[in-house]
């Protein structure tokens, strides 16, 4: 269902940028944490909370290797 829904928002949002992409998937994910007991929900929350830039600068050393 997860999937469906991430998939969904991306081709509704087509033509929007990277980081409008990332940030509605982000936001997506941290409304799946709000469903986890509260012993995962903070590292869930920490997980779905990087920034695109955070998450640019990872993509790129990721790549470099």
């Amino acid at each position: 269902m997860k999937m469906i829904l991430i998939l969904m928002t991306i081709i509704s949002i087509t033509g929007c940028g990277n980081r409008a992409i990332y940030d509605n998937i982000q936001l997506n994910n941290r409304h799946d944490c709000a469903k986890l007991p509260i012993s995962q929900y903070d590292e869930c929350m920490e997980r779905a909370s990087k920034s695109y830039d955070e998450y640019e600068k990872e993509r790129q050393e990721n790549l470099e290797k």
